[in-house]
Order: C-alpha cells, then structure tokens, then sequence
C-alpha cells in the first residue's frame, strides 16, 4: 500500500513539475511569423516589415532593427506595436529596399515581463 501511494504522489509531483515548464516556457514571445517571412526572396520592396509574435509586447521594450548585407542598420522609420494586435510589431520603411540580403534582428519583451531576441534574414531581389 505505501508502495501505491509513494508511486502515485512521485507521477503527480512529476507531472506538475512537467506541466508548470510547459507553462513556462509559453510565456516567452517567441517569434511565430513575419512578412517578409524568413529566408525568401521577395522581388517587390514592401512598404513595411511585420513581426507577429506568440505573447503580447510591451511597447517601450521592443524594438525592430533592418541591417544591409554589410551589417549597416538599413535608416527606416520607428518600430511600433500594432493597436489592433498586441503581439504584432511593424517596421515601416521609408524608402525602397534596393537588391541584396537583408537581416531582422530584434528583441522583444513580452507583457509578462520576459525578454527574447533574435534574427532572421532575407533576400531582395
């Protein structure tokens, strides 16, 4: 009988503790999307880039940066979370982007107050 018992409290103790690092780990905004999406070639020069992340952002912590095959910052107007999408944030970009390959890096912070970064890259063409 304590055997049962002993084997039952260490699967539930295992369970929750499994449970509570799932939960965890989808609090982090992790980037689910973007426009232009990740390793494409886009042959007209959009007029924005698009973000959307898994978790809400907070505005004055998050940021988008565009880099030149060089790694020059590309000059664009300021990244803004989106009113109508809270987990969405746009880069407009103020004039056309000229043929080559471009990087997104960027870094956000989720409502919850969990930092996340990173980058991804694209090809103009």
């Amino acid at each position: 009988m304590k055997m049962t018992i002993r084997k039952t409290f260490f699967a539930a103790t295992a369970g929750l503790a499994l449970l509570a690092s799932a939960q965890q780990a989808q609090a982090h905004a992790h980037l689910k999307s973007s426009e232009p999406a990740a390793k494409t070639e886009v042959t007209t020069s959009p007029k924005q880039l698009t973000l959307t992340f898994t978790e809400g952002l907070e505005p004055a912590f998050s940021d988008v940066v565009l880099k030149d095959s060089q790694g020059a910052v590309v000059p664009t107007g300021k990244a803004v979370v989106s009113k109508s999408n809270g987990k969405q944030i746009v880069l407009p970009l103020t004039a056309p982007l000229a043929a080559g390959a471009y990087q997104v890096d960027w870094h956000v912070l989720s409502t919850d107050g969990h930092k996340t970064k990173g980058d991804y890259s694209f090809t103009m063409k």
